[in-house]
């Protein structure tokens, strides 16, 4: 047993993070599987949230790898987006030890609903775009520092956003959209691991046979969103929407600042 959990707990936590790896790979939203399978092994909220970073990152590591392999990484975006995406979330996680998440859960309701109708109609639409200019590498930069910042300080929705917003502002299909976004969503992931582990929040003999279920998980997501296409990653997302407005909605408590030793709500999640 690890932790005090019978082999059985173990298997199932696996077959969570597997499952998380693969919803996270398609359309974000992955931490709604994991978060809540830590917290019912019996896991505190802080150990919870940091555990699933120390195995989520995985994850987004190998949807990564499978994307490049079919070539939907652009690495000039990533360049751009990893480091400033990281700063962002490194920021956003130390101001949420001094400031309430929580004030932000009206507006990211809405925003929610606003994203979750848009992938639903289908209105994010590829088009035919030139090469790069500096003034689209500014605007990429600027969403990678707000999304990192909103990562890092309340969290939830985040890979969705990413999705959104690559195919609203850079025009990419779904597909590439999603492959792009990974790259954001793992430099944020990274950022918030170091926090946690700082603060001694990883069980690490549970986040590393999950992240060995996270790798397959996130390779086989990007699998099948190559596979099926825009189509299969749209109503993912929506689904993915509609399970995060009901957790910001709830109000469930998932945002804990290490070190902070008090409680807040929202974040976490990818």
């Amino acid at each position: 047993m690890i932790h005090g959990l019978p082999p059985l707990h173990l298997a199932l936590l696996c077959l969570a993070a597997f499952c998380g790896g693969t919803v996270d790979a398609i359309a974000g939203g992955g931490g709604l599987i994991t978060v809540p399978a830590l917290l019912a092994a019996g896991l505190s909220p802080h150990q919870a949230l940091g555990t699933n970073k120390g195995q989520s990152s995985f994850g987004s590591f190998a949807a990564i790898f499978r994307y490049a392999r079919e070539g939907l990484v652009d690495w000039k975006l990533a360049s751009i987006a990893f480091p400033i995406g990281f700063l962002g979330s490194a920021l956003g996680a130390t101001l949420a030890l001094h400031l309430k998440p929580g004030v932000l859960r009206p507006i990211v309701l809405v925003l929610l609903v606003v994203v979750g109708f848009v992938f639903a109609s289908g209105r994010l639409r590829p088009k035919e775009r030139i090469g790069p200019t500096p003034k689209l590498g500014f605007a990429v930069a600027a969403f990678a520092l707000a999304i990192g910042l909103y990562d890092g300080f309340f969290g939830p929705g985040a890979g969705t956003f990413i999705i959104a917003g690559y195919a609203a502002l850079l025009h990419f299909p779904l597909t590439r959209a999603t492959a792009n976004a990974k790259v954001l969503n793992f430099a944020s992931n990274v950022a918030a691991l170091l926090f946690f582990a700082r603060g001694g929040m990883i069980l690490w003999g549970l986040a590393i046979p999950m992240a060995g279920a996270q790798l397959l998980g996130g390779y086989c997501g990007a699998h099948l969103a190559i596979r099926r296409g825009d189509a299969l990653i749209r109503g993912v997302a929506v689904a993915v929407v509609l399970a995060l407005v009901l957790w910001v909605a709830l109000d469930v408590p998932v945002r804990i600042a290490p070190g902070s030793g008090a409680q807040s709500t929202a974040g976490g999640h990818r």
